[in-house]
């Protein structure tokens, strides 16, 4: 009785963990329209990942959490905890987004 629970407990468990790789490797379509800029990328990716380089080079990775008229807040920083950052959307030189898995 005790190792068909076993069994069972492990069945369920491995049905859920193919189940959340599925949802996991799904991919992100990345669609840059002609008449987009920065702005209107990173209010499609809001509450995504993204890696930020600036006209001064410096890179910033962390969750799209707000995008304005002039600035973008990335919260939850890469290697710096507890910080976010603002910047000046006309200060950005890339926007690097995941699209896919392995």
């Amino acid at each position: 009785m005790r190792a068909r629970m076993l069994i069972l407990a492990l069945v369920i468990s491995l049905l859920g963990m193919a189940a959340a790789g599925q949802l996991y490797a799904e991919e992100t379509k990345v669609v840059v329209n002609a008449s987009d800029g920065f702005k209107e990328v990173l209010t499609a990716n809001i509450g995504k990942r993204v890696s930020v380089r600036t006209d001064a080079g410096e890179g910033l990775e962390g969750n799209v959490a707000s995008v304005g008229l002039q600035l973008v807040h990335i919260e939850k920083l890469a290697g710096k905890d507890f910080y976010d950052a603002v910047i000046k959307i006309d200060r950005i030189s890339s926007v690097v987004i995941r699209a896919r898995g392995n």
